[in-house]
């Protein structure tokens, strides 16, 4: 089944999340602070991973950089006239009226946007979705849940419950990538989703930025860029096989 590894992805950050909120209430105010710095540094570790792979590697074809450039780009013009940001940040704060328990201060919106990028936009996602949906194979996405459920635990611990709400961000968008995959078949080569990888990586970028609080970037603005890579990737190849022509 196409959805089977996205369901255990859910699964894994629920679980993960109800650990992280029992020993949250346990921990100081002053180590939550730290342990969201320490997301914060290896979220910037991860997303300059994933985006020096693209920018390093000898073996990639010309213009694949520039392509990767040019789809961050378009795709925060699309998103700030979508006010992509503005949206998700509304849904956040609507979910945290709702759930936000008295006069305690709350931090769902937070924990749901930063949680919902961190766990939705790497390659895993990309990759595993595709393979589910294509094969049903679950592995890429078994390791995946994994490494969520552990995350999750640390930010439900930093952030809080509205942790949990980031495993419906998980359900509708690995859940529509299994499914495309699965309707489509296959499509994309490996030159257009290490593209989305390394946009996606920029975009961690920015939430490590955001979790250091360094600087607050409009990073949801930007997840437009993810579906316009390959797109941009295609035409770089496009173009580089008339100009060899």
């Amino acid at each position: 089944m196409f959805l089977t590894g996205t369901l255990l992805n859910v699964v894994a950050v629920l679980v993960g999340t109800t650990i992280g909120v029992l020993a949250g209430s346990r921990v100081p105010e002053r180590m939550q602070r730290t342990l969201t710095d320490g997301l914060g540094l290896f979220t910037l570790a991860i997303g300059f991973a994933l985006t020096l792979r693209l920018l390093m590697d000898r073996s990639a074809p010309a213009g694949n950089d520039l392509a990767v450039l040019a789809a961050l780009l378009a795709g925060a013009a699309i998103g700030e006239l979508l006010r992509l940001s503005d949206r998700l940040d509304a849904l956040g704060d609507w979910f945290q009226r709702r759930l936000a328990r008295g006069e305690e201060p709350s931090r769902i919106s937070e924990a749901f946007v930063t949680a919902s990028l961190v766990f939705c936009v790497g390659p895993l996602t990309i990759l595993g979705s595709i393979q589910n949906g294509l094969t049903g194979d679950v592995q890429l996405l078994a390791v995946k849940s994994l490494l969520d459920g552990v995350a999750s635990i640390a930010f439900a611990a930093a952030l809080g419950a509205g942790v949990y709400l980031a495993a419906l961000s998980v359900l509708v968008i690995q859940g529509s990538i299994a499914a495309v995959a699965w309707l489509a078949g296959g499509g994309l080569g490996d030159s257009a989703i290490n593209a989305a990888s390394a946009v996606g990586g920029l975009i961690l970028i920015g939430v490590g930025l955001r979790l250091l609080e360094i600087k607050k970037v409009r990073v949801i603005n930007l997840l437009p860029a993810l579906l316009l890579a390959p797109v941009f990737v295609g035409l770089a190849a496009t173009i580089r096989g008339y100009l060899g022509g």
